[in-house]
């Protein structure tokens, strides 16, 4: 009874990260596709562009990671 239990407890838990790992990534990959095309939205930021750049690769590429985690859901590696 407690193994069934157990189990359940372990895919609940994998279900609620994978979740927020989609989430987390598609706002994060969000925030990096506004950073991108602000200039199209006529929104102005006092950074250089070149760190508005990289600031936006890095949402990307994070935000993508984040959305892999959660498709692949490894969270119980031994």
């Amino acid at each position: 009874m407690s193994i069934d239990r157990s189990e359940r407890s372990a895919k609940n838990y994998i279900l609620r990260r994978s979740l927020l790992d989609f989430g987390m990534g598609a706002i994060i990959m969000g925030f990096g596709l506004f950073f991108a095309f602000a200039d199209k939205f006529g929104i102005q930021f006092t950074v250089t562009p070149g760190f508005r750049y990289a600031f936006t690769a890095l949402c990307i590429v994070y935000g993508g990671f984040r959305m892999y985690r959660g498709y692949k859901k490894n969270y119980f590696s031994e």
